[in-house]
C-alpha cells in the first residue's frame, strides 16, 4: 500500500528487514479493524474505510486540493502536482482557481470481506466529475457512474472489492462563480436520495424569506399591471416589469438552491446577475417616470439615463466573458464593480440630492428607501467578499441574500408609502382640475347663456322697436281716420265705422302691451308693478267698476325675466277681462306685495265664480294655471264674497 509511505518509520531505527515486518504488520492491523479512521487538520492523509459509512461522511480533513490550467491534461501533470492540505470542512475557491480544473486526492480502503460502493460529492458548484485511481505510474480513469436523481450532475459513483485500498483523484471543473464551495462528502448509495433532500431542505429558512419577498413583488406586479391597463403612464408597466424580473429571480435561485444540476448552475453563474441587472434597468426607468426627472430633478435624470447605460454595458461586457473566456476573474470584476458601483456611487448621489432637495416628499420617501438598500446591500456583498458570520451566529442571519432581501423589503415599504402619497397628491390634483374643468365649463355656458339671451333681447327690442315705428303709427292712422270719418258723418255714423275705430283701438292697446312685454329695458318688477298699476286703471276708466290698486311705497330694483313679466301680465290682464265680462261686480281691488316673492292679489265684489261651471270661461283659466307654472309660480282662485284670484311668483 503505497499511501502508507506517510507512515514509513524513520530507516535509522529500522533495519531493512525490520521495516518489511513493519510494513506488513501495519497492512493487516488496517484490514482487521473494521475502523473509521478520521483525520485531524495538519496530520499526515490516511485511508478512510468506505465500509463505515452508514450516511454521509465528511473527508474534508482527510484530502489534498490542487489545481491545474483548464487546457492541460490531468493524465499526465498529475504527477508534477503540488497537493495542499485543507484544513477546513468547507473552503471557498478563489477566483483565481475557478477557471482551472481543481484535483482532489483522498485515500480509501474496505474492512469488509465484500465490495463495497459510496458517492463520491465534492460541493458545489463543479459542472463536471471525473473520478481516477491511483496506480503504479499514473492515472487509472473509472467508470463513469451517475445516480438515477435530478442532481446526478453533482454525485460519482465508486466500488472498492473488500480488503482493498485505494487512491482516488477526482478531476473537477468549476462553474463561473463566485460561490464554488469545496467541500467533499462520502454518502452510502442507499441514503442518497434521503441526503439529497436534506441538501435541498438545509436553506428552508432563507427560502420562506424570500418567498415571502416573492409573494410582495407578486402583489406590487399585479397592481402595477392593473394600473398600467386602466390607462395609466408607463411608469406602472416599468415597475411591473421590475417586480418580474426581481420576483422571478429570487424565487427560481431559491427553488433551485443547493441542486445540482444544469439549471441551478446556469442560474447561479450567469442568469441570477442578468434578471437582477435587467430588472434595476427597469427599475431606474420607473423612477425617471415616478418622481419626473426629467420636469423635476434633471440632475437625477442624467445619473439614472448613465447608471442604465453602465448596466447595458455590464451585462453585455458579463455575457461575453461568460460564454466566449476562461477568465473568470474579469467577468467577478464586472459583477462586482456593477453592484459595488451602484451601492457606492448610484444610490449615494441620490440620497445626497435627496437631502439638498428635502422639500419634496416623494423624494424624500425614495430617499429612506434608498438608504436602507444601501446599507443591507452593502452587508451582503460584505458577506460574499469576505465571508460569513461566526458558526455561532444562526444560519439565516449569515446568509448573504437575507440582508439583500431585508434591503428590498425595506425599499418596498418605502416605495409604497411614496406612491400612496403620490396618489394622494395625484388624487387632490385631479379634483381641482376636475372642479376648475367644471368651472371653465359652466362659464362657458353661461358665455352661451349670455350670448343667446343678448341676442334674444336685441332681437326683442328689434321686433318692439319696428312694431312701435311700422305698425303702431299705421293703427294710430286707422284710429285717427275712423274718428275723422265719424265726425264728419256727424249723427249718421255707420256701425262699421264704429267698429273699426273699436278695433283699431283695441289693437292699438294690445299691441301696445306687446311691444311693453318685449322691451328688455322694462325687464325689472318695478317696471311690471308699474305697468300693471297703468293699464288697469286705464282698463277700467269708461266702465262702471271702480279699480282700486294698493303697491308698496318702495320698490327695490331687481331684474325680472321678459318671458316671467309677460306671463304673469297676460295672467292679470285675463283675470281682469274675466271680472269686466262675467262678475258684474262695481268694485275691483288690486294688492301687489314684493318680498322675496311677487305676490298679486286680484279681489272683485261680484256674484263670484263658480269653479264648477269653469267651461263658460273657456280655456282661460288652465292658460293661466300654465302660464303660472311655466315659470314656476303659483295660481289660486277661490270664492270670498266674490272672486279672488291670487298670483304667487317667489323671486331668485
Amino acid at each position: 500500500m503505497e499511501g502508507l509511505t506517510a507512515m514509513k518509520p524513520n530507516s535509522a531505527y529500522l533495519t531493512s528487514y525490520g521495516h518489511k515486518i513493519m510494513l506488513i504488520f501495519l497492512k493487516a492491523f488496517l484490514f482487521i479493524l473494521p475502523l473509521k479512521i478520521v483525520a485531524q487538520p495538519g496530520s499526515p492523509l490516511f485511508y478512510y474505510d468506505i465500509a463505515s459509512v452508514k450516511l454521509a461522511d465528511t473527508i474534508t480533513y482527510n484530502m489534498e486540493l490542487a489545481f491545474l490550467s483548464p487546457d492541460s491534461s490531468l493524465l499526465k501533470y498529475y504527477p508534477d502536482l503540488n497537493f495542499t492540505r485543507l484544513n477546513a470542512d468547507k473552503e471557498k475557491v478563489s477566483d483565481g482557481n475557478v477557471s482551472k480544473q481543481c484535483v482532489i486526492r483522498f485515500k480509501v480502503f474496505n474492512s469488509a470481506d465484500t465490495t463495497k460502493a459510496v458517492y463520491f460529492f465534492p460541493g458545489f458548484y463543479f459542472n463536471s466529475i471525473e473520478l481516477y485511481k491511483e496506480e503504479a505510474g499514473g492515472l487509472k480513469i473509472l467508470p463513469r457512474i451517475v445516480p438515477d436523481n435530478p442532481d446526478s450532475i453533482g454525485y460519482r459513483y465508486f466500488r472498492l472489492p473488500g480488503k482493498d485500498s485505494a487512491t482516488i483523484i477526482a478531476g473537477l471543473k468549476l462553474e463561473k462563480t463566485y460561490n464554488n464551495i469545496i467541500s467533499p462528502r462520502l454518502v452510502y448509495e442507499l441514503y442518497l436520495p434521503a441526503y439529497v433532500s436534506e441538501v435541498h431542505n438545509a436553506t428552508n429558512d432563507i427560502d420562506m424569506v424570500t418567498y415571502l419577498i416573492c409573494g410582495l413583488f407578486l402583489m406590487m406586479t399585479l397592481f402595477s399591471l392593473a394600473n398600467y391597463l386602466s390607462g395609466s403612464d408607463n411608469e406602472f408597466l416599468y415597475y411591473a416589469l421590475y417586480g418580474i424580473m426581481l420576483g422571478s429571480m429570487l424565487f427560481i435561485k431559491s427553488f433551485y438552491n443547493n441542486h445540482a444540476n444544469t439549471r441551478n448552475y446556469f442560474i447561479e453563474s450567469y442568469l441570477d446577475f442578468i434578471m437582477q441587472t435587467v430588472g434595476i434597468i427597469f427599475y431606474l426607468l420607473f423612477m425617471q417616470r415616478f418622481i419626473d426627472t426629467r420636469a423635476k430633478h434633471p440632475f437625477l435624470h442624467q445619473l439614472f439615463k448613465s447608471g442604465i447605460f453602465v448596466l447595458i454595458g455590464s451585462i453585455a461586457l458579463f455575457t461575453g466573458f461568460h460564454f466566449f473566456s476562461d477568465n473568470f476573474s474579469v467577468k467577478n470584476g464586472i459583477e462586482t464593480f456593477t453592484k459595488v458601483g451602484l451601492m457606492l456611487l448610484l444610490i449615494p448621489a441620490v440620497i445626497m440630492y435627496g437631502i439638498k432637495n428635502r422639500q419634496d416628499k416623494i423624494l424624500r420617501f425614495i430617499v429612506w428607501g434608498n438608504l436602507c438598500m444601501l446599507v443591507f446591500a452593502f452587508i451582503s456583498q460584505a458577506l460574499i467578499l469576505f465571508g460569513k458570520f461566526p458558526k455561532t451566529v444562526p444560519a439565516l442571519l449569515s446568509n448573504s441574500l437575507f440582508y439583500y432581501e431585508i434591503g428590498l423589503l425595506l425599499e418596498f415599504i418605502f416605495f409604497m408609502i411614496a406612491l400612496s402619497y403620490k396618489n394622494r397628491i395625484q388624487l387632490i390634483h385631479q379634483i381641482r382640475e376636475r372642479e376648475q374643468l367644471k368651472t371653465e365649463n359652466q362659464m362657458k355656458e353661461y358665455e352661451k347663456e349670455l350670448a343667446v339671451f343678448k341676442a334674444q333681447q336685441e332681437e326683442r327690442d328689434r321686433i318692439s322697436a319696428d312694431m312701435h315705428d311700422e305698425l303702431g303709427s299705421g293703427m294710430t292712422a286707422i284710429r285717427l281716420m275712423s274718428e275723422i270719418a265719424k265726425n264728419k258723418m256727424k249723427g249718421d255714423v255707420p256701425k262699421e265705422i264704429e267698429k273699426i275705430s273699436e278695433s283699431a283701438n283695441d289693437v292699438l292697446n294690445k299691441m301696445n302691451a306687446i311691444i311693453w312685454t318685449m322691451n328688455s329695458g322694462n325687464d325689472t318688477v318695478d317696471n311690471l308693478v308699474s305697468y300693471i298699476r297703468a293699464y288697469s286703471q286705464e282698463y277700467f276708466e269708461n266702465t262702471s267698476i271702480e279699480c282700486k290698486i294698493n303697491t308698496p311705497e318702495q320698490i327695490r330694483h331687481q331684474e325680472m325675466s321678459g318671458d316671467k313679466r309677460r306671463n304673469i301680465f297676460l295672467c292679470v290682464k285675463e283675470t281682469l277681462n274675466n271680472a269686466l265680462k262675467h262678475s258684474r261686480a262695481g268694485e275691483i281691488i288690486i294688492d301687489i306685495e314684493f318680498n322675496t316673492a311677487l305676490k298679486i292679489r286680484i279681489a272683485d265684489n261680484g256674484v263670484g265664480i263658480d269653479m264648477n261651471k269653469l267651461r263658460q270661461f273657456g280655456n282661460g283659466v288652465q292658460n293661466m294655471k300654465r302660464r303660472m307654472s311655466t315659470i314656476g309660480g303659483d295660481i289660486k282662485i277661490v270664492n270670498e264674497r266674490g272672486t279672488v284670484t291670487t298670483f304667487e311668483l317667489p323671486l331668485d
